[in-house]
């Protein structure tokens, strides 16, 4: 279990590493249609400035998916993405507006809707750490070209 309480809208922010985590719960469907919640950890990090991280807690262990942060801007207002992430604005059955995100894999798809308050907030204060145009300040590239070539960033 993560080291932050499964609480819905449980925001923290942890200010040694500028790290923005809130768990959202998602309306999903399991293989019977029937209804499922899913709580999910959306994290964003001013040192990868473009990426949401969303971490799916399961029994058998986490799984992770990163979604371009401008695409779930986008995503909140008109359909957008293709290939594995989709995104579109919707209203669930309780007449409330939702995001829904419909990630796809070779292993499966999952269909899910958050509420796009909670979602908004979220990326508001991600806008907060890191506007919108500003993201190249924030990123490493020494850091990230090291990482990728398996070397540190002093070399």
């Amino acid at each position: 279990m993560p080291e932050h309480e499964h609480e819905k809208d449980d925001m923290t922010q942890q200010p040694i590493s500028g790290t923005l985590i809130q768990d959202l719960t998602l309306q999903c469907l399991d293989r019977q249609s029937r209804p499922v919640e899913l709580v999910a950890t959306f994290g964003y990090q001013p040192d990868d400035p473009y990426a949401v991280w969303l971490t799916f807690h399961a029994p058998d262990g986490e799984v992770r998916w990163a979604i371009s942060r401008a695409l779930m801007l986008h995503g909140l207002t008109a359909p957008a993405g293709e290939g594995d992430i989709r995104l579109w604005p919707s209203i669930d059955e309780d007449a409330r507006a939702v995001l829904v995100i419909d990630f796809r894999s070779p292993h499966g798809r999952l269909v899910a809707q958050a509420l796009t308050s909670e979602v908004h907030g979220f990326l508001t204060r991600s806008l907060a750490m890191v506007p919108l145009g500003t993201e190249s300040m924030h990123l490493d590239v020494d850091a990230l070209v090291a990482s990728i070539l398996g070397g540190s960033a002093t070399e």
